[in-house]
């Protein structure tokens, strides 16, 4: 393999100039160790946003209230009939579900100086929160929607702290706890993202790509940037067409840019790919009474890292995805879900079986019912 680059547990070399090279002997998808980790000692940083979302809802509908031709002087007030405030932001939203299934996540991320009680809440649930850089100068993000009784919607985000996000530099981080077994980057201000990803080749630690909704602001030679070399690429079926046709690499390029590809299917499951080995297919965990989709990509994430960190085969890490991202879609808000871990188990051997629920019991960490 080329001098200068640093053999990570991952089975790859991560060299100065960002390229990853396969091992002599690289690992097989189902191989259940496929990684080093120890959930006891392992330490994954999670960048990402950190927002607050108000959801507001107006009964009657917008396009009443809209004059076609006059457009352009528009001056609209809508009395909305309920509020909801909720925390969100997709790096907290991994770090919650990651927390509530006893991992020590480490969030880094930009906030303001309105973040106590988020930070509050994030902490009591496990979440380490001593690397979250806080704005002098900017309040938190914010997502402010008012949904109609047809569904429209009108919304603003406020990026706000989010930008300084890449102001942020992770050794520091790394140096806190003792080094860093994986870096998330999920999605975050666009030069927060690339400066994450780019720190990431340049000291060795392997990284998760899982730039999501930034895909649609980003341009090809970025997005390439954020993907290569990457051990873990995350994306939704959309999203992966998405990729390809910005960076104009095929499905196979693709795998062959990273080390294990991800894509969720909605209610199909999810496809775990690499280059040379047949995938693997993972049905949903069970048909859920959906209530709120937000955050369930999140949630799936959360679920298939903790898996990893538990040593669990990807098979199994992506099932343990799949059954956290039934929890959200059955409640409000994407940190309201409460887990038991007789009503975890319940449900694990229900959609997977006997020896899921061997597997994943010994390493389970949740209140007991």
């Amino acid at each position: 393999m080329p001098s200068g680059g640093v053999v990570g547990r991952w089975g790859y070399e991560v060299t100065p100039g960002g390229r990853r090279h396969r091992s002599a002997q690289p690992r097989r998808a189902d191989d259940a160790d496929h990684n080093h980790l120890d959930s006891r000692l392992v330490n994954i940083a999670v960048t990402g946003s950190i927002a607050t979302d108000h959801l507001m809802t107006f009964v009657g509908k917008f396009s009443d209230s809209l004059v076609v031709d006059q457009l352009d002087k528009i001056s609209l007030s809508f009395l909305a009939e309920d509020l909801q405030i909720r925390r969100g932001g997709i790096g907290a939203n991994i770090c919650f579900g990651m927390a509530n299934l006893g991992l020590s996540p480490v969030l880094v991320g930009a906030v303001g100086e309105d973040f106590a009680d988020y930070r509050s809440w994030l902490e009591r649930h496990g979440v380490d929160c001593a690397s979250i850089h806080a704005s002098q100068v900017r309040h938190t993000a914010r997502f402010v929607c008012t949904t109609d009784d047809s569904h429209a919607q009108i919304a603003t985000f406020y990026a706000g702290a989010m930008s300084e996000a890449r102001d942020i530099e992770l050794r520091p981080v790394s140096d806190r706890v003792g080094g860093l077994d994986l870096v998330v980057i999920s999605p975050n201000d666009p030069e927060a993202m690339l400066r994450h990803t780019e720190e990431c080749r340049t000291r060795g630690y392997p990284f998760v790509a899982d730039p999501s909704q930034q895909l649609a602001w980003m341009d090809g030679p970025s997005i390439r940037l954020l993907v290569e070399g990457a051990a873990y690429l995350f994306s939704n079926e959309y999203e992966a067409a998405l990729l390809e046709k910005k960076t104009g690499w095929s499905p196979d390029e693709v795998l062959d840019r990273v080390g294990i590809r991800i894509t969720t299917l909605g209610r199909h499951g999810a496809r775990i790919e690499q280059a040379g080995l047949p995938g693997i297919h993972v049905p949903v965990a069970a048909k859920a009474d959906a209530v709120d989709p937000t955050g369930v990509g999140d949630a799936f994430r959360a679920g298939f890292l903790a898996g990893i960190a538990w040593k669990l085969s990807l098979e199994r890490a992506a099932q343990v995805g799949a059954l956290l991202a039934t929890y959200v879609l059955e409640t409000v808000g994407t940190q309201e879900y409460e887990l038991g871990r007789g009503d975890v188990l319940r449900r694990l051997r229900k959609a997977y079986g006997d020896e899921a629920v061997a597997d994943v019991e010994p390493h389970l960490v949740t209140p007991r019912p």
